[in-house]
């Protein structure tokens, strides 16, 4: 055994401690420091008030939306600090810097949206562009293949069955993951969804509805997306009050499961010409956004980026500034008077996240471009392929 001096010695037992604790500061200090595991396919999550409590150490507690939210974005790194001292007898003390969680309303839009936006090779543009170059509609091809190229929202509502709904959110989460791009949902299947308009339908009730939320939780649980939450349903209360009563709450408790999947909702929060900020933003705090990412303002309208950010900018602030996206499908040449298959529109900005100092996170096409509004202004059916529509919007389209 080599000898070692006094001097030497007491270095050698100094750097094993200091090793030692430096080893400690950079392990997890609590059990959701670790990243959270995707939920099974099969399995449906607890209600976002429950709290699980158990003594088995095999199985994980319920997740908050705080920890749920862990499933796709990345923590910073933790990095242990420390300069012994040679001529010191005593360990220093080892300091780690602080690292603040990322939760659903603090993590970046470029953490939530990483890798970009998702482009649906299958979505409906695509098979409509498909289905009339089989047809020899030309001009009406290229429109449709004009618009697949961009991302658009995938909507979700009751024309799925449970089985088509779940084979639906897990191809188009398993197709985006396997680029690296975040997908962008849209639930709408409220209860007297449309007030009875152009798109009535929704499930039979609140009980019903929330049923199916949960299901569309449970399928996203663990992914990178985003969902925007029913379109027009606070909106369309200053319109048909007796149909919507308690529909803040309803949105309250969908909300509440997302966040509890660590999905991202945005509740729709109509346009700046339909219900006044303060307004909205009472809606807004009724219907849970406090658990949401934010808000969505012009589903489906025509109304400039600029009129909409500064109605958004109001409302966030009024809600404590939550973030907000903004519809461009159908913008690009602004309002013209009439809502359904307006004449004269065209394709808005392209989509894209955004990193500026407002609250804004991205600029999306949630409306499908070139899908009908309803038997209006020549249009199909609402949902349905309106192939002329789609071509005035790519040639009324936006420049820049």
């Amino acid at each position: 055994m080599t000898h070692l001096t006094p001097t030497t010695r007491a270095a050698v037992v100094i750097g094993v401690a200091v090793a030692l604790a430096a080893g400690l500061a950079g392990a997890p200090a609590r059990a959701d420091a670790a990243p959270v595991e995707p939920r099974s396919a099969s399995a449906t999550p607890p209600p976002a008030t429950s709290a699980t409590t158990t003594t088995d150490p095999t199985v994980r507690p319920t997740k908050s939306a705080e920890r749920a939210i862990a499933a796709f974005t990345s923590r910073g790194g933790r990095g242990a600090t420390a300069s012994p001292d040679p001529a010191s007898s005593t360990v220093p003390t080892v300091t780690t810097p602080a690292v603040a969680p990322q939760t659903i309303r603090t993590a970046p839009s470029t953490t939530l949206y990483r890798g970009g936006l998702y482009v649906d090779p299958s979505g409906e543009a695509a098979r409509a562009a498909t289905a009339l170059s089989s047809q020899g509609r030309t001009a009406e091809a290229s429109a449709a293949r004009t618009i697949a190229q961009q991302p658009v929202a995938t909507w979700l509502g009751g024309w799925f069955t449970d089985a088509q709904l779940v084979k639906k959110i897990d191809g188009t989460v398993a197709a985006a993951e396997k680029v690296g791009a975040t997908p962008v949902f849209v639930t709408y299947n409220i209860p007297n969804r449309d007030c009875g308009s152009h798109s009535a339908g929704g499930s039979a009730d609140n009980a019903a509805y929330l049923r199916w939320n949960q299901l569309v939780a449970s399928r996203l649980a663990g992914h990178r997306a985003s969902v925007i939450v029913e379109p027009d349903a606070l909106a369309l209360i200053s319109t048909c009050p007796t149909q919507t009563n308690g529909r803040e709450a309803t949105i309250a408790a969908a909300v509440a499961a997302l966040a509890a999947a660590g999905v991202p909702a945005y509740i729709d929060a109509g346009n700046s010409n339909w219900v006044p900020p303060k307004i909205m933003a009472a809606r807004l705090e009724a219907a849970g956004v406090d658990r949401a990412r934010g808000f969505a303002t012009n589903v489906s309208n025509y109304y400039p980026v600029e009129n909409e950010r500064a109605y958004a900018e109001q409302v966030s602030e009024a809600v404590g500034g939550a973030r907000y996206v903004i519809d461009t499908s159908r913008n690009g040449r602004g309002w013209k008077g009439t809502w359904c298959n307006a004449p004269g529109a065209g394709l808005g900005s392209v989509p894209s996240v955004q990193t500026g100092t407002t609250k804004l996170d991205a600029l999306l096409w949630i409306k499908t471009p070139g899908a009908s509004d309803g038997q209006c202004n020549g249009g199909p059916a609402a949902g349905q392929w309106h192939a002329s529509y789609a071509v005035q919007l790519v040639a009324n389209r936006a420049v820049g």
